[in-house]
């Protein structure tokens, strides 16, 4: 498995915003899709491409097109938070969903929902903002391998060591994008320092200010 922590002034200064308890959900999400946008450019690097050749208003030019066999595939329901920017930067993408609910006991994760469009031989973008423990992203990097994608890479805001370790583990072949790779996890399976919980701050569901918010796995 490949680690890359996207080093961009830019992605500093977004995720620093996201951190911060004091950001409302209206600016969270704006913050949000444009880190993803930041990530995304840097996990589409290596993405076959197809060589073609336009007409410029003045003469035939060479180019490159991306291939069109893109699937972004969100974790619900925080993923839903960086599903827009990929849709903007590939309108032609298509899109598959699969939810997981982690139990707060177990800290593992159960699913709820899954569609998903044709994947064989397809590069799918699995997004989840919060790599944490890994149960999540490990159960749904199964579902989409068991349909024979071409590759599968996993774009994330944040992640931890412990997060890391099990990708590695299961699924050595995916490479991970984030903006940042936290310090470790706490006892109730948080990232730290994290930001909380990403699908509540996005959505403004998280409690009052003080109350710690549950984490996304």
């Amino acid at each position: 498995m490949t680690l890359t922590v996207v080093d961009h002034p830019l992605a500093g200064h977004l995720l620093t915003q996201l951190r911060d308890i004091r950001t409302p959900p209206p600016l969270f999400r704006t913050l949000a899709k444009r880190l993803t946008i930041a990530l995304v450019l840097e996990a589409v690097r290596g993405l076959p491409t197809v060589d073609v050749e336009v007409e410029t208003p003045l003469e035939t030019a060479p180019g490159t097109l991306l291939s069109p066999d893109l699937v972004a595939v969100p974790i619900l329901r925080a993923g839903l938070g960086m599903l827009e920017a990929v849709t903007e930067l590939f309108p032609e993408v298509s899109v598959g969903y699969i939810g997981l609910e982690r139990d707060d006991a177990t800290l593992r994760p159960t699913s709820y929902y899954e569609k998903l469009p044709p994947l064989a031989g397809r590069h799918v973008l699995l997004l989840d903002p919060m790599l944490a423990t890994g149960g999540s992203a490990t159960r749904a990097c199964a579902s989409i391998a068991a349909k024979g994608p071409a590759a599968i890479r996993f774009v994330c805001v944040v992640a931890a060591p412990q997060g890391l370790e099990r990708m590695q583990r299961e699924h050595p072949d995916v490479p991970v994008f984030t903006a940042a790779l936290d310090r470790d996890l706490n006892d109730k399976g948080y990232i730290l320092p994290g930001l909380g919980d990403f699908g509540d701050r996005l959505f403004g569901t998280e409690p009052h200010l003080g109350t710690a918010p549950r984490p996304d796995d």
